[in-house]
């Protein structure tokens, strides 16, 4: 087993892994870790981007990357959307995030996950980890025999499960927020949402768009997933995709960058709401989008349901009180907006001054 460890960013001049972000840049990261063992052929990244408000949580994406450089970009950018979620969030947890790279379909096994939780365990509790893109809590049940830093197993284990259903029930409040801001209206009902991802959070997101009365039409590159959305819901339509459509809300639930410079212009809708991280794939997107007219509510805000599920499942709290917790994301969406709103900034960039005020206080 060969562990490998950074620090700090290059010295010598060069750009570096930490270049292309400057909160990369301003807000180095803490540690990075690299883990290979041969005898299982797990090839993973762990990136703890911060530990001021507490351990850095961050869930394990198990994903097919085309190379250990973009493995890393992933670990590097999400382990700090980590730690400004943790603090927008109001959690005393700082950021982390993993990832194994191969296809889990092909490579997973109960040796492979045994052998990273033993990497996590080296770690001595400054990472924790949960589940992502190609974990779930069944895995997080065989890490667990391996690791004490892990949330999110399955309840037969004493874990949370699955949460899928407050991350969903995040953005539906956030989406709620906007709605109120940019219509006056008291929530999505008689809008029509345009949900990018029908995954786990992406359908439970529609269950509740569907029961609040809006006009919902879904996309997926998975047509089995959109299938069952549609046979749950036959209200519900598909497409191919949602530049065409005409919509009021965008809801991105799938992976991250969708939101691009070149196509804020083709968007119709006047929110953004979604469940997906990293939705924007430069920083300026988030300057177009207010320039059209777009109010987009940061990803890392509207998407933390999750994460408030996992620290009141380290902290012993009850479901109800968690729920009441995610359900206050609505309100705090709402904060932003106006804050933003007031002080003639960006929702993104009132977002993050937030973030950096908790953590910069601590």
């Amino acid at each position: 087993m060969d562990q490998r460890t950074s620090t700090e960013p290059d010295t010598d001049g060069s750009p570096g892994v930490f270049a292309g972000s400057a909160r990369l840049t301003d807000r180095p990261h803490e540690q990075v870790v690299h883990m290979a063992d041969a005898e299982t052929g797990l090839r993973a990244i762990i990136a703890i981007h911060s530990t001021t408000l507490g351990p850095a949580l961050g869930g394990t994406r198990f994903y097919p990357f085309p190379t250990e450089a973009a493995a890393l970009d992933d670990a590097l950018r999400l382990s700090l959307g980590m730690t400004y979620k943790s603090a927008v969030a109001g959690a005393d947890l700082g950021g982390g995030k993993a990832v194994i790279i191969g296809d889990p379909a092909a490579v997973k096994t109960e040796a492979l996950l045994g052998a990273y939780g033993r990497f996590v365990e080296a770690l001595g509790g400054r990472y924790i980890t949960a589940a992502d893109v190609g974990t779930d809590a069944s895995d997080l049940d065989v890490i667990g025999r391996h690791t004490d830093h892990v949330v999110g197993c399955t309840a037969g284990v004493g874990g949370s499960g699955d949460s899928s259903y407050l991350t969903a029930l995040g953005v539906y409040e956030s989406m709620r927020a906007g709605a109120r801001h940019v219509w006056g209206a008291d929530g999505p009902g008689g809008l029509t949402v345009g949900v990018e991802g029908v995954g786990k959070v992406g359908s439970e997101l529609v269950r509740m768009l569907v029961d609040a009365g809006a006009d919902v039409v879904v996309t997926d590159v998975n047509a089995a997933a959109v299938g069952a959305v549609l046979e749950r819901f036959p209200g519900v339509r598909a497409a191919d995709g949602l530049g065409g459509e005409r919509i009021d809300v965008y809801a991105p639930c799938a992976l991250g960058g969708t939101l691009t410079p070149g196509g804020v212009d083709g968007l119709d809708a006047r929110l953004v709401c979604g469940s997906s991280n990293n939705q924007l794939s430069d920083a300026c997107v988030d300057t177009l989008l207010a320039t059209r007219g777009i109010t987009w509510v940061p990803d890392y805000l509207a998407n933390a349901g999750g994460l408030i599920q996992v620290a009141g499942e380290r902290a012993g709290d009850d479901g109800a009180l968690v729920e009441s917790r995610v359900r206050a994301i609505g309100g705090r969406a709402a904060q932003i907006l106006d804050r933003a709103r007031a002080e003639g900034t960006t929702p993104g960039h009132a977002a993050d001054k937030v973030a950096e005020e908790r953590i910069d206080g601590a």
